[in-house]
Formats: structure tokens, sequence, C-alpha cells
């Protein structure tokens, strides 16, 4: 009863005094806008800086601005991604690694039982490393992790805490970029908790058919959804939550890309109001 209470008193904030701050403080809307608007941690903005917060949210939402929010989703990771980070990491290593070990092991049995060798592992939003630092001591038989993140400081730090594990390597800046510049081959790719859920639909579309003309993929998306999220009333793409982000219908984002689905099931978390899907894909047979 509190929780609808004080959901209520937000909405209702967000609406009046929100939208009023927007309006007198264009210079202030594009200072939050520059930092990038995904995330609250701690006490890094103040009352009326979340309020602006939440109204540009709901103006992008309401005008279904899928691009603009994407860009916002991409300057916060970019910028503040190591933030993040910082704030997380112990949740990462003691709650959410330790919860999806069984989960990552479908992943690397289907990877290892391919007719098809594959010798590259791509975690793209690789954060601190520890997923993919895990997945490189258990599975030895693939030779190279690379661990793709927007934040170059985040880079830099995995670059110092990793240098004694010559199997991993980590790149700053965007997937899409770095594809540009691979050569053929067979690649594992992985995202993990919150990932794909900041790109617009038009660029999964794009991300997928790109991977399409790399070589032999093997996808594995665990990525958050809507629970609310009915696909066969609303194929497309949506926006929720307090973050703005984008609920897919993976499996047929998939399909459409001409991969097979390979495996697919759904978790729930304790705490939180939306699903976990998790989807295995790839591109031959």
């Amino acid at each position: 009863m509190k929780g609808k209470i004080r959901s209520v008193l937000v909405e209702f904030l967000t609406s009046t005094v929100g939208m009023s701050l927007v309006a007198l403080y264009p210079k202030k809307v594009k200072q939050l806008s520059d930092k990038g608007l995904t995330l609250v941690l701690g006490d890094n903005l103040s009352l009326s800086e979340r309020l602006m917060r939440r109204a540009i949210l709901k103006k992008i939402e309401k005008n279904e601005d899928h691009e603009k929010l994407a860009e916002l989703h991409k300057t916060y990771w970019a910028k503040q991604g190591d933030d993040f980070v910082n704030n997380t990491e112990d949740n990462l290593k003691n709650i959410h690694l330790p919860a999806y070990k069984d989960v990552l092991r479908i992943l690397m049995d289907e990877t290892t039982n391919a007719a098809i060798p594959f010798n590259k592992l791509v975690e793209i939003g690789t954060g601190n490393g520890s997923v993919l630092n895990y997945l490189s001591l258990e599975y030895p038989n693939i030779k190279e992790y690379i661990g793709i993140d927007l934040s170059t400081e985040q880079t830099k730090i995995n670059q110092i805490n990793y240098k004694t594990n010559e199997k991993l390597k980590f790149v700053g800046g965007d997937v899409l970029d770095w594809l540009e510049e691979q050569d053929q081959g067979n690649f594992v790719f992985l995202t993990f908790r919150g990932v794909l859920e900041y790109f617009t639909q038009q660029q999964l579309v794009q991300f997928f058919n790109k991977l399409n003309t790399l070589g032999n993929i093997i996808f594995f998306a665990i990525e958050p959804t809507d629970a609310d999220h009915d696909y066969k009333e609303n194929p497309n793409s949506k926006i929720y939550g307090v973050e703005g982000s984008f609920s897919h219908n993976y499996v047929q984002l998939f399909k459409d890309s001409e991969f097979n689905i390979w495996y697919s099931e759904q978790k729930n978390e304790v705490g939180h109001p939306y699903l976990i899907k998790i989807v295995g894909a790839k591109n031959f047979e």
C-alpha cells in the first residue's frame, strides 16, 4: 500500500514540479542529458534533478522517441559506466554471477558440443569483466575472451586488473564499430543481465543482420524485459521501467534475422518487477 501511494505521489510530482523545472531550466536539462539519464545511484542527483530526469524520460516515452532515448543511454554508459560498476560490483560478484552459473554452463555446453570450433567469446557490456574472467577460467577450450564496453575508463581499469590473464582482451567503444573491423570467423556473443535493453529495435535488427555476415555465430542473451509485455498484442519493442529501457521480443527479432533459437526460458528475480529472458540463438544448423 505504501509503495503504491509513493508511486502515485512521484508521478504527480513528476508531471507538475518536474515538468515545470524542465521548462524553466533548459540549461540544466542539457547538463543532465549530457551525462546520460539511465540510472540514479545513491545521492548523485538532487531531488529536483531526479524529478527533472523523470519528466524528461516521461516526455520521451510519450513521444515514442526511441532514438533519443537510446542516445541518452549510450551517453550514460560511456560517461558513467565505471561509476555504475563501482556501485554494483559486490552484487555482481556475490549475487548475480553465482545465481547464473548454471545458465552460463548451458551456453558453454552448446559451444563445446558444436561441430564448428569456436575460439572467440565476446561479452558486450562487460562491466568489470568478472563474468568474462570466470568463463575464461572455467572453459579453457576457448582461446580468446573479448570484453567490449562503452566506458573507456572501465576498460582501462579492466586491462590493469586482469593483466595476468592472457586470454582476456578489453575494448572500449561501441560493438557496432568493433564489428566493422573484424574478419570472418566463428564467434560466441554474450550479454549478461542488461545490455541489449538499451538498443532500439532498429539497432538490434542492424546488429543481428551484421552478425550474420561475420560468420558462424552463437548468441546468448540474458536480458530484462517488461513482465507485462504481451508479444501477441504488441510484437514491437516498448519503453518501460524506471530506467526507460526497452523491452524487446528477442525470440522474434533473432528469427527475423534468420537465426535459429536453440534455447529459451525466463526467470524471476526476487525484488525486481521485470522478467529475465534467456535466449540462445545461432545462424547455422
